[in-house]
């Protein structure tokens, strides 16, 4: 009898489905992803689904034993540190290997101002523009409240208040075209545009038509990344995985 090999899969990016996809057609792999459920109508990937939170850390790691998990990928947004270290910490306690899946980010332009976090991000707006367009999610838009500046602010879901004061939202689901963010800048007469170092052409777009406009870029860094094999694609995801197993 053929053994199969427990994989959950920490989703909520396009490569967490590209790689869920993939890994259901391999022989003998059983694929769980797991969602964290703060979208409301999130883009489900293939194969078995979970959503919700797993209580932390040690509640992580109760759940991986009791499913008897025999390995993990984390290929969460770049910015979920916070799930991030839960799933170290949790396969350290279960024992199990974790690999992190994280497309590369941006290669820095001259012209970008290079943050650490939304609250500094907040701090350099004033002086650079009027207009700004805050494309960061709804995550931390309150970083923002306290700014008397014009926002455009777009996400999938509405953010949580307080809201900056001089706020326009636009709800929408991304990919989003270079011709339809070039639209989009120059109907709301943007001077800058913040957002965060996601990476991966799906996002893109902004950033092309923000250099074509002259927009000034606020740019958010990444969290540094877990001491855990980390690859940058999903292709050499399944061979680490075909590898290991």
């Amino acid at each position: 009898m053929v053994e199969v090999r427990r994989v959950l899969v920490l989703g909520g990016t396009a490569e967490a489905r590209e790689l869920a996809a993939r890994l259901g057609g391999e022989p003998a792999v059983h694929v769980i992803s797991s969602l964290a459920g703060r979208v409301h109508d999130p883009r489900l990937p293939d194969g078995e689904v979970r959503i919700g939170g797993f209580g932390g850390a040690d509640g992580l790691a109760a759940w991986l034993r009791a499913e008897r998990i025999d390995e993990v990928v984390d290929a969460t947004h770049p910015f979920a540190a916070a799930m991030t270290a839960n799933a170290v910490r949790a396969c350290a306690l279960a024992g199990l290997p974790l690999l992190v899946l994280r497309r590369p980010g941006w290669e820095p332009e001259p012209h970008w101002h290079l943050v650490d976090s939304l609250d500094e991000a907040a701090a350099a707006l004033p002086g650079l523009g009027e207009r700004i367009f805050l494309s960061t999610g709804r995550q931390g838009v309150h970083r923002f409240a306290h700014l008397d500046l014009r926002f455009l602010v777009r996400a999938v879901d509405p953010p949580e208040p307080p809201l900056p004061p001089r706020t326009e939202l636009l709800l929408a689901r991304g990919p989003f075209a270079f011709d339809d963010e070039v639209a989009l800048l120059r109907e709301h007469r943007i001077d800058v545009l913040v957002t965060k170092d996601s990476g991966g052409p799906m996002t893109r777009p902004k950033l092309d038509a923000a250099r074509l406009l002259g927009v000034t870029v606020v740019l958010v860094r990444r969290p540094p990344e877990p001491p855990v094999p980390v690859v940058e694609t999903v292709a050499a995801a399944v061979e680490r995985l075909r590898h290991a197993g």
